[in-house]
């Protein structure tokens, strides 16, 4: 999908999807599954980013933090982060 030609990044058309495209769209694009997709989701909106366009677009660039170079070759069916290791990977983009 293509981000409209003078908007910033809030305009970007799939940020603006029903959730379940939105989830498709990421699944796609970060071979997540739906378990770890709501749980950053929560993850966001409890550590105060409230507003739906704000949360998707942290989602996005922590999805972009957590890939890791056998994912992103495809060699991994999902984005793993272990016990434990969503939470520490969710605190460490935090900080940064």
């Amino acid at each position: 999908m293509n981000e409209k030609q003078n908007g910033g990044l809030e305009d970007m058309e799939y940020l603006n999807l029903p959730d379940r495209l939105f989830f498709h769209w990421c699944q796609q694009k970060y071979r997540l599954n739906r378990g770890v997709y709501n749980t950053i989701d929560h993850w966001f909106y409890e550590y105060g980013i409230v507003h739906i366009l704000h949360r998707r677009i942290n989602l996005l660039a922590f999805l972009d933090f957590a890939s890791t170079s056998e994912q992103e070759a495809g060699k991994t069916k999902f984005i793993k982060f272990g016990n434990g290791g969503l939470r520490q990977k969710l605190q460490e983009f935090i900080a940064n």
